[in-house]
């Protein structure tokens, strides 16, 4: 059993989780799934892809999320012509003639990465870099990003004309891949109607930088029982093709499978999603709550699977 503090951080983590979603909920309209999965990716250290059509409120979502955990927040719009020391900073020459180091847009604790596919390879490695070390390199001096460091980025999945889409393995450095839909009927009424009139939604801050990395921490510590552990390396063995574990299914509809990223961030995002759910260890259906974000961006569907129309959520699905 844990000690009696670690389960009042549980209970605490999972009350502020609750007042962090109903605070963004006066601003965003529905969208609970992708609230949810934002916040189990920061909760988790992690980081996060969205992709969804323009309009759907991505930045509005970053902008509140931002307020309410009152963190420094930088937007950076991706464009062909953006380049690595556009986003990490560089040196220039002072008025004592020495070089002096100008920071870039990275150096904040939430940077919406705006249209990521729309900037050329380059330039995205010096964010996904960034992204992993938690620091970044200039004229051979490191410099450390302040924490909690967390990338939002944003993808629209339908104008590809002109754009750079990320390669496997810097998919890879997302902990989820969370698609937007569009808001229901109801919900979208409700949206129309808060955003044209003069009415502003003030929200309250309920976490600070400080308690963030706490709670951080704490969902590391979070035990978990060794049948979880097994079934979730086991899922992602699953979709590997080449391996012992696949079925004739994956063999024939996948090209390619999860690596051992996944594994980690599914037992991470399972440990986030059990004590925010009010458990105190994460059992096998924490598992599959966060197994479609995490594992849809890392595994490469066939020529079959792509003709016969099927989706890589619904080949996860398969798996459980």
């Amino acid at each position: 059993m844990q000690h009696r503090s670690d389960v009042e951080a549980a209970d605490a983590l999972k009350n502020a989780f609750q007042q962090i979603r109903t605070e963004i909920g006066k601003v965003i309209i529905g969208q609970d799934d992708v609230v949810k999965s934002v916040l189990i990716s920061i909760f988790s250290n992690g980081h996060c892809l969205l992709v969804g059509v323009p309009g759907l409120a991505k930045t509005l979502l970053v902008q509140t999320i931002s307020q309410v955990l009152d963190l420094d927040f930088n937007r950076i719009q991706f464009t062909p012509d953006l380049m690595p020391s556009d986003i990490i900073g560089s040196e220039i020459l002072g008025e004592d003639r020495n070089f002096k180091f100008i920071r870039g847009p990275i150096f904040s604790n939430i940077i919406l990465a705006d249209e990521i596919n729309r900037t050329p390879p380059k330039t995205q490695a010096a964010l996904l870099e960034a992204m992993q070390e938690k620091a970044v390199t200039a004229a051979g001096v490191t410099h450390k990003l302040a924490q909690p460091f967390f990338v939002l980025a944003t993808q629209n999945p339908i104008e590809q004309e002109g754009t750079y889409p990320l390669p496997e393995a810097q998919l890879d450095r997302f902990m989820f891949n969370v698609s937007l839909d569009y808001p229901t009927f109801a919900e979208e009424l409700q949206v129309v109607k808060n955003t044209t009139s003069t009415l502003k939604q003030e929200v309250n801050k309920i976490l600070n930088a400080e308690q963030i990395i706490y709670f951080q921490q704490l969902v590391r510590n979070i035990p978990v029982a060794d049948n979880v552990l097994e079934y979730a390396v086991k899922l992602v063995a699953k979709t590997r093709p080449q391996g012992d574990m696949a079925t004739a299914q994956v063999k024939k509809m996948l090209n390619w499978g999860a690596g051992p990223r996944a594994s980690q961030f599914l037992v991470l995002g399972a440990k986030c999603h059990a004590v925010i759910s009010g458990k105190y260890s994460p059992d096998i259906e924490d598992v599959k709550a966060v197994a479609k974000p995490i594992l849809r961006h890392r595994i490469v569907r066939s020529y079959h699977a792509e003709a016969e129309g099927l989706t890589a959520d619904a080949i996860i699905e398969g798996l459980f």
